[in-house]
C-alpha cells in the first residue's frame, strides 16, 4: 500500500527516546507498505464512528492512521492514554 506521513507523526517519533520503540515503529511502517489489503495489517482496528480512521496497537502505544484511496497516512503516535485526546 502507498504510505504518507503527516508532520505531526514525524514530530511524535522524534520525541520518542526509546530505540526499541523506534525500531518497532519502523517495522510497522514496513509491514504496512508490504501489505496488499487492510486485513493483512497486524493489530489494525477501525475507530468506531469514523469511516477512514484506524489505529495500530504497539504495546502501550498507538499509531493513528487515516486510510483512503489505497493510501495509508500516518497521522500521529502517542501513548494509549493520550492519543485519543488529539486523534482523530
Amino acid at each position: 500500500m502507498k504510505t504518507a506521513f503527516r508532520k505531526s507523526f514525524l514530530k511524535d517519533i522524534q520525541k520518542t527516546k526509546n530505540p526499541k520503540l523506534k525500531n518497532s515503529i519502523r517495522e510497522v511502517i514496513q509491514h504496512v507498505e508490504d501489505a496488499n489489503d487492510l486485513s493483512s495489517i497486524k493489530n489494525l482496528k477501525k475507530l468506531s464512528g469514523y469511516k477512514t480512521y484506524y489505529r495500530i496497537r504497539l504495546g502501550d502505544f498507538r499509531i493513528g492512521l487515516e486510510i483512503s484511496n489505497n493510501t495509508v497516512t500516518f497521522v500521529t503516535f502517542d501513548n494509549r492514554k493520550d492519543i485519543y485526546k488529539k486523534f482523530p
